[in-house]
């Protein structure tokens, strides 16, 4: 492939640059609720939560065997008298001295005096006498009682999403319900003439809507919710209307379609007039259209491109930060970064820099590699299909072979 591929030469802000603006502008809500830890998960925390006391709150066996009224390690030979039991939630109410143990359980608290467990496997038992007929480890086979925490450490920070982990721990150190910050509600406005919704007769020239379910479903895969979505045709008092109205009732608006320089694109100079355009297009591929600024009362702006990849990768980018910091997130979250091998070819121009959808694949030796499949057309949803990396290419960079390397996101996010 040769020649000049953009007609819009070096134009537009960087892509680290436009997230950076965002975010600057960018405050978070005000407003909190309490919630129960089941409806807490994907929440941001706005309290730093503290340990009301030790977890577990006594010493604990870590093993099945015997605890034995010793702090010392055990020699082979040895015997003991076995006293009693304890389990969990079932303890033993005796002191054990010298020479004497108990059957203990893993988990189950271990007695006042006691010092050493030694696991079954190691002993063997007469009656109400165990011997250890084994070698015994250093290890004595003991939980202490502030293993989780101790009282006042931090569980959890305030700005902190939460995940099943949070969760997990605070539920196992006592705490039931958590403060959490408001979530933001966003509009969405999706704008053209030919668009049609999907299952219905489709005429010459238009096309079945689709960026209204991508974006949907997207943001809510990444914790956020659409809460009013229309589509409204290129007309500007029609779309005039729609935007005050989604600005009046939503903490932040998002456009699809009409920020480009078409007859049509109404979105940007209604924007202009109704509020602010903060900054309008992207050095970026796909992506180029974005428009980013506020209406009425400060409202935050995300004017999306019309073709379904360009808003997808653009929302990923800019309008994802930003939600997370509305909502109060400390540390904003971003895919994170790896070096991959192109496992075929990726045919292009240079010109902008592109965030081209591949699948991650891996070889024996453990590269990470990159397939790229079929067209990168900012319109073709399918390149979206089992994509779990964005690769990260120079704008100055041609047609690539196999074996280059580059910089990709990981798109994937923390289980626990």
């Amino acid at each position: 492939m040769s020649g000049p591929a953009e007609p819009y030469g070096r134009e537009g802000l960087a892509l680290d640059d436009a997230r950076d603006q965002v975010l600057a502008a960018i405050q978070p809500l005000p407003g909190s609720e309490t919630l129960p830890l089941a409806a807490s998960l994907g929440r941001v925390s706005a309290r730093t939560v503290r340990a009301a006391a030790a977890v577990p709150g006594f010493r604990a066996s870590i093993m099945d065997g015997f605890a034995l009224g010793q702090d010392t390690q055990p020699t082979t030979g040895e015997s003991w008298v076995v006293r009693g039991c304890s389990s969990a939630g079932n303890p033993f109410e005796g002191q054990l001295s010298d020479g004497e143990s108990i059957r203990i359980l893993t988990g189950a608290p271990l007695p006042e005096g006691a010092g050493w467990v030694l696991p079954q496997e190691l002993v063997e038992r007469t009656e109400d006498t165990i011997t250890l007929v084994k070698d015994a480890s250093d290890r004595p086979w003991i939980r202490a009682a502030d293993e989780e925490c101790k009282p006042d450490d931090v569980l959890l920070e305030s700005g902190q999403r939460l995940g099943p982990s949070d969760l997990g721990r605070l539920a196992g150190c006592g705490v039931a319900e958590l403060l959490v910050h408001r979530q933001p509600t966003i509009g969405l406005l999706i704008s053209g003439d030919e668009l049609v919704p999907a299952g219905s007769h489709r005429q010459p020239g238009a096309i079945w809507e689709s960026n209204g379910t991508l974006l949907e479903t997207m943001l809510r895969s990444l914790g956020q919710t659409v809460t009013q979505r229309c589509v409204v045709a290129d007309q500007p008092a029609a779309l005039s209307e729609a935007l005050q109205t989604l600005a009046a009732q939503c903490d932040v608006v998002v456009s699809t379609g009409g920020v480009s320089a078409g007859d049509s694109d109404w979105i940007r100079p209604l924007v202009a007039d109704l509020g602010e355009v903060a900054f309008w297009k992207l050095f970026l591929r796909p992506g180029r259209p974005f428009a980013f600024g506020t209406l009425g009362d400060d409202i935050p702006f995300f004017g999306l491109p019309g073709n379904p990849v360009a808003a997808a990768i653009t929302a990923l980018q800019l309008l994802w930060p930003a939600l997370q910091q509305l909502e109060g997130q400390t540390t904003i979250e971003l895919f994170p970064r790896v070096q991959v091998v192109l496992a075929n070819r990726l045919a292009r121009r240079p010109g902008r820099p592109e965030l081209a959808r591949a699948r991650l694949e891996t070889r024996e030796d453990g590269t990470l590699m990159a397939r790229v499949d079929g067209s990168q057309a900012s319109s073709r949803i399918g390149s979206l299909q089992q994509a779990d990396l964005l690769l990260e290419v120079p704008a100055d960079a041609g047609t690539l072979d196999p074996g280059v390397p580059l910089w990709a996101q990981l798109i994937r996010r923390r289980l626990f």
